[in-house]
């Protein structure tokens, strides 16, 4: 697929693209915009080196997308609600996102994307792996497509979120987290493919089974959702932006790298109800 305003290489067959010839700092056209909208679709995350963005600019690279997203547990600096602080030194007890999950997924209109900025990265190690759920659904078994379909499952931040805070620190008493019951199969309101829509950071049982039978169709979904030929792998550089779908895409942290620092922010856009 051509775009008007910006070149697109694919990083691998499934998911995600380097882009390059846009530079984010600066207001973007409606062409950039809507060629950056169809590059997101298309290949899920996209990849962009040598991009300082100041919070400002940040927060205008996801409002390009739409609304932005307060996130439910972590409060940004003041005066920037929607800012969500990534930092991890020789300090921290844990870093954000260390399990395979879909941003904020405990929402009853989860986000519909995120935008990820690093200013500060490790000499090694640090990288984020992301997975297409367009593939892992594709090779599922045409059985267990058919079983699984008009099934739902509850999200919730409850565990996720508490576990994070006695980490840190952070007094969560009498604190109410989201919870929301989501298609196990959902459908990408603009491509229409259809994606799976479980991951291990945030959905707890599947609604209606027998626990034990729910639980084993979840650790099997969880394992065959991530997938290494459903993967990319980005290294970080000082200056990289990452832009993800959350409505297909899953994502991982990797914590190798202590004490090292690694230090950005991101933004995450409101999304819509599944279906």
């Amino acid at each position: 697929m051509g775009y008007a305003t910006i070149r697109v290489t694919p990083v691998t067959p499934r998911i995600g693209a380097d882009v390059d010839g846009i530079k984010l700092a600066k207001p973007l056209s409606n062409q950039q915009v809507e060629d950056l909208h169809r590059a997101l679709v298309e290949h899920q995350v996209l990849f962009f080196r040598d991009q300082a963005l100041d919070v400002d600019s940040h927060k205008a690279v996801g409002r390009y997308f739409g609304e932005l997203h307060i996130h439910p547990n972590t409060p940004g600096p003041e005066g920037h609600p929607e800012i969500l602080p990534i930092h991890a030194d020789a300090n921290s007890k844990r870093v954000a996102g260390e399990t395979w999950h879909s941003d904020v997924s405990c929402d009853e209109q989860p986000p519909m994307a995120s935008v990820l900025y690093l200013h500060t990265v490790p000499p090694a190690g640090g990288d984020t792996l992301f997975a297409s759920q367009f593939a892992a659904y594709d090779a599922l078994s045409s059985r267990l497509k058919v079983y699984l379909d008009g099934l739902t499952a509850t999200h919730s931040g409850d565990h996720y979120y508490r576990a994070a805070n006695v980490l840190e620190g952070r007094n969560d008493t009498g604190k109410v987290f989201p919870q929301a019951s989501h298609p196990i199969v959902r459908t990408h309101p603009v491509s229409k493919r259809k994606a799976l829509y479980v991951n291990e950071g945030f959905t707890t049982h599947i609604d209606g089974l027998p626990r034990e039978e729910g639980r084993a169709i979840l650790d099997y979904l969880f394992a065959h959702s991530t997938r290494p030929e459903f993967q990319v792998r980005f290294r970080w550089q000082p200056d990289s932006v990452v832009i993800w779908d959350n409505r297909s895409v899953q994502h991982l942290a990797i914590w190798d790298y202590y004490p090292q620092v690694r230090s950005g922010r991101r933004v995450t856009i409101k999304g819509d109800r599944p279906f």
